[in-house]
C-alpha cells in the first residue's frame, strides 16, 4: 500500500509552501549583534566619568589623561603583537589619526579638565549631545541622508539634554561647559571615523592602532605630567585609572567600533542618549552625588527618543 504525503500548498500559486524559518537571517543577526555590542560599549563608557573622578583624587588631569593613553596603548600593542596583525594600509592612516586626535587625546583630556570643577552628573548630561554631533558629522562625512523622523527625534533628545544641563547649572555656562562642548566636536569626529574604519578592519584594531600611534606622545606627556603634578596613588585613584585606561579606552572602544561597523554610525550613536542616564546612576552609587528631580523626566524622554530614532532608521 502506498501512502501519499501531501505538502501544504501555497494559497497563491498552488506550490508547496516552504518551511517557516525559525532562524533569523544573517543580516538580522548582524544588526542584533551590532546593537548588543554598541549597547555594551555605552554601558562601559557610562562608568568613564565616575572612574575619572576617582582617578583625579590622586592624580592631576594631565597625568590621568596621559597615563590612561600609555596603559591603553601598551595593552593594545600587546594584543596586536600577539595576534600578529599587519600594520594598517596607508589609506587608513588619516582616519586613524582622526580617531587618535578625537577619541584618544581630545575627548579624554577636555572632559578630565572639566571634571576638576564639574560634577560627573552635570558633565554626563552635557556630553549627552554626543549622539547628535556624531550623527551630524557622519552624515556630512559620508553624504548620507536620514529620514526626517530620525533627525526630529535626535534633535528632541538633544533639546532634552540641553534643558537638563541648563537646569543643573542655573542657566549660566561655565568654563567646564566650554571644555565639554569642545570635547563633543572632537569625539564626534573620532567616533564617526572609527565607525567607518570598522567596516574595513575589526573594531579592536581601529582603537588599537589609534592608541599605538599615540604612544610616542603619551609616553613623553606622562613623564612630564607626573613630574609636575602631585601623585597620591590611593585605591580609588588606581582603580579609576585602570578602568579608564583598559575598560573605557580599549575594551569599550573595541565593542563600540565593532557595533558601529555593523549597524552604522548614526544608528549606534543614538544609543548613547542612554549614557548620561546610566552615568547619573553611577554618580549616585559610587560618588554619592544627588540627582535632581528632573532626572526621571529626562530619562523617560531620552529613552523615547532612542526608540523613535531606531525605528525611523529601520
Amino acid at each position: 500500500m502506498t501512502i501519499a504525503v501531501h505538502a501544504p500548498a501555497d494559497a497563491r500559486n498552488g506550490l508547496p509552501s516552504a518551511p517557516s524559518a525559525s532562524i533569523a537571517s544573517p543580516a538580522a543577526r548582524r544588526v542584533n549583534g551590532g546593537l548588543l555590542l554598541a549597547a555594551l560599549g555605552v554601558a562601559t563608557f557610562s562608568l568613564t566619568f565616575p572612574a575619572t573622578a576617582w582617578a583625579l583624587e590622586g592624580l592631576g588631569p594631565w597625568s590621568v589623561t596621559m597615563c590612561r593613553m600609555v596603559l591603553g596603548g601598551l595593552v593594545a600593542g600587546g594584543c596586536l603583537l600577539a595576534r600578529r596583525v599587519p600594520p594598517p594600509a596607508r589609506r587608513q592612516l588619516s582616519g586613524l589619526l582622526v580617531v587618535a586626535g578625537g577619541a584618544v587625546i581630545g575627548f579624554p583630556l577636555l572632559t578630565t579638565l572639566a571634571l576638576r570643577t564639574s560634577t560627573t552628573s552635570h558633565a554626563a548630561v552635557v556630553v549627552g549631545l554626543l549622539p547628535l554631533t556624531t550623527a551630524a558629522y557622519s552624515a556630512l562625512r559620508t553624504r548620507t541622508r536620514h529620514p526626517r523622523a530620525f533627525w526630529a527625534a535626535a534633535l528632541t533628545g538633544a533639546a532634552v539634554v540641553i534643558a537638563f544641563a541648563v537646569q543643573q547649572s542655573g542657566g549660566r555656562p561655565t568654563v567646564s561647559d566650554l571644555y565639554l562642548f569642545a570635547s563633543l566636536l572632537l569625539c564626534a569626529a573620532g567616533y564617526a571615523e572609527g565607525g567607518r574604519l570598522a567596516r574595513e578592519m575589526p573594531g579592536w584594531q581601529v582603537i588599537g592602532w589609534a592608541l599605538v600611534l599615540c604612544l610616542p606622545v603619551s609616553v613623553a606627556g606622562a613623564a612630564i605630567a607626573l613630574f609636575h603634578e602631585p601623585v597620591a596613588l590611593t585605591g580609588h585613584a588606581v582603580a579609576g585609572l585602570l578602568w579608564v585606561a583598559v575598560g573605557s579606552q580599549f575594551v569599550g572602544m573595541w565593542v563600540w567600533y565593532r557595533g558601529m561597523g555593523a549597524i552604522g554610525v548614526a544608528r549606534a550613536s543614538q544609543l548613547q542618549l542612554a549614557q548620561p542616564l546610566l552615568t547619573l546612576v553611577w554618580s549616585v552609587l559610587l560618588l554619592g552625588e544627588r540627582l535632581t528631580p528632573a532626572a526621571p523626566v529626562a530619562a523617560v524622554a531620552v529613552l523615547v527618543c532612542i526608540g523613535v530614532t531606531q525605528r525611523a532608521h529601520r
